[in-house]
């Protein structure tokens, strides 16, 4: 039993690693949000589409009722993409990560109106702790600048995710996940198909390599095992988990575009990976 979670909990945090690339790959792709989730939903389809058709994974829906709950939730979370990447570009990768990862909290909230499961305390604790690692986190910003904007897109790109998060885990222990996020990226590609008539995408050349990436490696697998990992968890179980993204995507911009962490990224970073084991070790229970 104890090994069965353990395993579950590090296929979470790997599927969190592959996912906290988008910080890097989103605020280093030269062309416009609504392009780059485009192009990244589409390819991510594409290899979702191979890889369901090579496990001879069923697409067929169980019920034609099924049919609204996933095209809201494809909406919400291409509203939470396009949002998310508008935060990255406006600010920084830090920034705009940490503000994202309001969204424990909001799904904490959240989750007894949608899954009618009881409210805990517990997640309250956690979620405050969250917070103020976060806040920590925080670099200094100027509120006229757009550090500021990076910030509300922020919040705005995490209350799209919980929303998605809570009406796909309905329907987690009912279909296969990587079909699941295999409708979601169709979804997303039609919804912003119609922004490739008015947007430039005369970059798709050079940055053609990374749009695969970010498809392949954040998308395609990232988030397939995030999905499949929320049949072993609570929604709120596994965003509060999840919540060490922030610290990895830090990390990988330090490597990457030279953003240096501060002494508070650091202290910032151990309160949420403090929270992490905590609700691993809670949710083992």
């Amino acid at each position: 039993m104890y090994n069965n979670h353990l395993k579950n909990v590090i296929v979470l945090l790997v599927a969190t690693f592959f996912i906290s690339t988008s910080g890097v790959l989103g605020r280093y792709i030269a062309m416009p949000s609504e392009v780059i989730i485009w192009f990244r939903s589409t390819f991510a389809a594409i290899f979702l589409f191979v890889f369901c058709k090579y496990r001879k994974i069923n697409f067929k829906l169980k019920s034609s009722k099924h049919k609204k709950p996933f095209l809201i939730a494809g909406a919400f979370m291409a509203a939470h993409w396009v949002t998310y990447f508008y935060a990255l570009k406006l600010s920084n990768v830090a920034m705009g990560m940490l503000s994202l990862y309001t969204f424990p909290v909001i799904i904490a909230f959240l989750e007894p109106v949608f899954l009618k499961t009881q409210f805990k305390p517990i997640y309250i604790v956690l979620g405050l702790l969250v917070l103020i690692g976060l806040y920590v986190l925080s670099p200094d910003f100027n509120l006229k600048s757009s550090n500021l904007q990076g910030i509300l897109f922020g919040v705005l790109s995490a209350f799209c995710y919980a929303i998605r998060i809570l009406i796909l885990k309905k329907y987690v222990h009912q279909y296969n996940g990587i079909m699941l996020m295999f409708y979601q990226t169709v979804v997303i590609s039609l919804c912003l198909f119609p922004t490739l008539f008015f947007m430039d995408i005369s970059g798709i050349q050079s940055q053609l390599p990374y749009l695969l990436l970010l498809a392949f490696l954040t998308t395609a697998i990232g988030h397939s095992l995030m999905v499949h990992s929320l049949q072993f968890f609570t929604a709120s179980t596994a965003s509060i988990i999840s919540s060490v993204q922030p610290v990895f995507g830090i990390i990988l911009a330090f490597l990457f575009l030279n953003e240096i962490p501060s002494i508070n990224t650091f202290i910032g970073g151990s309160l949420i990976l403090a929270t992490v084991i905590i609700e691993s070790i809670r949710s083992k229970n």
